[in-house]
């Protein structure tokens, strides 16, 4: 016996003047286009080709590399290329490469941009930033305001690299570069030892510790542990007190020997500002210079120090700092 089936259902017509109509008032109109408000999409960024990069002209020199002031042919933008001498070892080149991919990713109005790393002829090539106006070492700066403003900038690209787990290690007024605009950026930070040194003219120990903090050059002091971030702000301080006073601040100059240098960084007290200066200033250097390390204020925290705040941007006159004396 078979299961009984469902009937089919029934096969359902709609004649042609059962058909809905179409209403021709129910339409929307089409919002209006201004083509002045129009956003172009961001292109992505087109790679540099080492072949496409024109040597304009040397724009300094140390023991282990040069920097020249290059041209990009096809764009006509101006670059600074870092060029390291000699054939390192394969670890090392290895260390530097893997570094400089990660500085790429690096964006902040006060640190020098990083655009992109050539291996040539067994020399590293760095395409970075250009900076028409130079380093800021030798520049005397007595005015508050203006120095107020350049700590500023440093310090804001300070904070930021502190906040991407990136230490300096390398502080120092040679170290901060300045363009036409008045902007101050942080150049050769995070790189191997190798590569921030290289264009170091002082490029020795003795040209490397004077901006050093006490328990960087003697590891004995705060039971051998080393904080570069607050080894960072030391550096800062001993340059920005260098700025004001238009020399090294130490009894020593920055170019004594060795055991002159550590003697006077580790042994002595800490230099100050002198009495003649703004007290914010002077709580503002001592923050910075503080023997142990633990009392010394982070970025975020000196940014927000009084010293900072009073001199706004909007109320800070830089012109008052000498840019036409900036070092090349």
């Amino acid at each position: 016996m078979r299961p009984l089936q469902p009937p089919p259902p029934a096969a359902t017509t709609t004649s042609p003047s059962r058909r809905p109509r179409r209403r021709t008032d129910l339409t929307l109109p089409l919002p209006q286009r201004d083509p002045a408000l129009a956003v172009p999409l961001p292109l992505p960024p087109t790679p540099l080709h080492f072949s496409e990069l024109e040597r304009v002209h040397r724009i300094g020199s140390g023991t282990g590399g040069t920097v020249y002031k290059v041209l990009h042919r096809p764009t006509g933008r101006l670059y600074a290329l870092k060029v390291i001498y000699g054939n390192h070892e394969d670890s090392v080149r290895i260390q530097m490469c893997r570094e400089i991919v990660i500085l790429r990713d690096v964006d902040h109005p006060n640190v020098v941009r990083c655009h992109d790393m050539f291996d040539h002829n067994g020399e590293i090539q760095v395409l970075l930033e250009f900076m028409d106006k130079g380093s800021l070492e030798g520049i005397h700066i007595p005015s508050e305001p203006a120095l107020s403003d350049l700590t500023r900038q440093v310090l804001s690209g300070l904070y930021y690299l502190h906040k991407h787990k990136i230490v300096h290690r390398d502080i120092k007024p040679s170290n901060l570069l300045i363009n036409s605009s008045r902007e101050v950026k942080i150049a050769d930070f995070g790189v191997s030892r190798v590569l921030a040194q290289t264009m170091d003219p002082c490029n020795s120990s003795v040209g490397t510790i004077a901006y050093m903090s006490p328990e960087r050059i003697n590891t004995d002091l705060n039971h051998g542990q080393y904080d570069g971030y607050a080894g960072d702000i030391w550096s800062l301080g001993v340059s920005i007190l260098e700025f004001y006073l238009g020399k090294f601040p130490f009894s020593v100059g920055r170019q004594g020997d060795w055991a002159s240098l550590m003697w006077a960084i580790c042994m002595s007290q800490p230099p100050e500002a002198p009495a003649t200066a703004s007290r914010e200033f002077r709580e503002f250097i001592a923050c910075c210079l503080q023997r142990d390390p633990a009392r010394r204020l982070s970025a975020v925290q000196l940014l927000r120090h009084p010293f900072i705040t009073q001199n706004s941007p909007g109320t800070t006159n830089t012109s008052s700092m000498p840019m036409n004396q900036a070092h090349q």
